[in-house]
Order: C-alpha cells, then structure tokens, then sequence
C-alpha cells in the first residue's frame, strides 16, 4: 500500500475513479512515479530545499520556498483533493525509493490535452531522470481514450528543458510571449506538442497474436 493511500478512499461527489490520473506509474529498472502523500512532505521538503537555486531561476513556485512542514502537508493535501475530484496529479518521481524529483499531468492546455511538468533534484542532473519520467507520464497520458495530444511548455532561456520534449518526438509548435514568472525566463514560451498519432508512428504496437 502507498504512504497515506487511506486518505483516498473517499470519493467526492461527480468524481470517479475512472476519471483519476494514475497515481502510481512503474518505468525501467527502480524507477517509479507515485503522486505525493501527506506523509511524504518531509523527503518532498528535503529534494526542494537541495534544488532550490537550481529551481528558483525556473519554477515559480519556488519563489514561495522555504515551506514549514506543516505548510507542505497542506499543499500535498491540496493536490489531493484536485486528484481526487479529477484534476491534475502531482507525483514524485523516486529511484531506489528516494525522491529523485517531481512531475505531473495537468489539465491546462483544453480539452483532449494534458501537459507535462517536472523537475529533477539537483544532485541527480544530467542523469536522464526527468526524460524517463516525462516518457512514462507521456504513455500514461496516450493510455486513456479521452487524450488526443500531450504538450510540455518551457520559457525560451530553459534549455534544459528543451532538450527533452526533443528526444521524445515532440514537435515545437508555437513560441508565445508569456508573464515571467521566475527571475531567470524570458516571458517567450516554447510549446510542444506530441499527438497521438505520432506517438502511435514512433511506437507501434505489435499485431495481435505476435
């Protein structure tokens, strides 16, 4: 059982569990993706404050950082709650059972869309953690019916991030002025998108009975 997996047992009104985002996404080798729990907002805690000038520059929310601990169970306790009614999910991205970073699918890009986040602890850069993770949540996006395309955004200064919707076959299709959010973005967007049929070409299935 995952950390705190009684605390889901209740399903609000209008939701179900079909229409949940995974909580809990195995990849290669000691890789996992599992969405947050209260319990977790220490180690949570730990990953940030080891990344944080490596976040800061990047991430808005790290401009709220240090967090107490109590602040951060609440915040867990949000994404939860939008979890459990349907919304995004925010997840872990954990190797050998320590916390390597974060991620998540998010409803913010309309209707048949979901979009990527993530970021890695700053120890664990250049390992190829948040590309494996981004590829996981990518299949975990094309596995439901409803989801006709994936995107990952970045501002243009990041090119770190660039470099992974690039390895997976996401094709670049817009750049938008955007807020600068974070000290160090340039308020220009980069939008990638990946379709399901490409996503299909890039991985076919095999024929049934093979």
């Amino acid at each position: 059982m995952l950390p705190g997996a009684n605390e889901t047992q209740r399903i609000p009104y209008g939701s179900s569990v079909a229409d949940r985002l995974p909580e809990l996404i195995h990849g290669p080798g000691a890789l996992v993706l599992r969405r947050w729990v209260r319990v977790d907002a220490e180690i949570l805690g730990e990953a940030v404050m080891e990344s944080i000038e490596h976040l800061r520059p990047w991430m808005p929310w790290a401009a709220h950082e240090p967090l107490s601990v109590v602040e951060r169970r609440a915040l867990i306790g949000e994404w939860e709650r939008h979890w459990l009614a349907g919304g995004d999910v925010v997840m872990g991205i954990f190797v050998n059972g320590s916390a390597a970073g974060g991620c998540g699918l998010h409803h913010r890009i309309g209707h048949g869309g979901l979009e990527i986040g993530y970021w890695t602890r700053s120890s664990l850069l250049r390992c190829g953690i948040a590309t494996s993770a981004a590829r996981l949540l990518t299949e975990a996006a094309f596995a439901r019916a409803d989801i006709t395309h994936v995107e990952i955004h970045h501002d243009k200064a990041n090119a770190a991030s660039a470099g992974i919707p690039a390895k997976l076959g996401f094709e670049l299709i817009r750049e938008v002025r955007d807020r600068r959010d974070a000290p160090s973005e340039l308020g220009l967007s980069c939008e990638w998108q990946l379709t399901r049929e490409h996503w299909d070409r890039l991985h076919p299935r095999p024929p049934p009975g093979a």
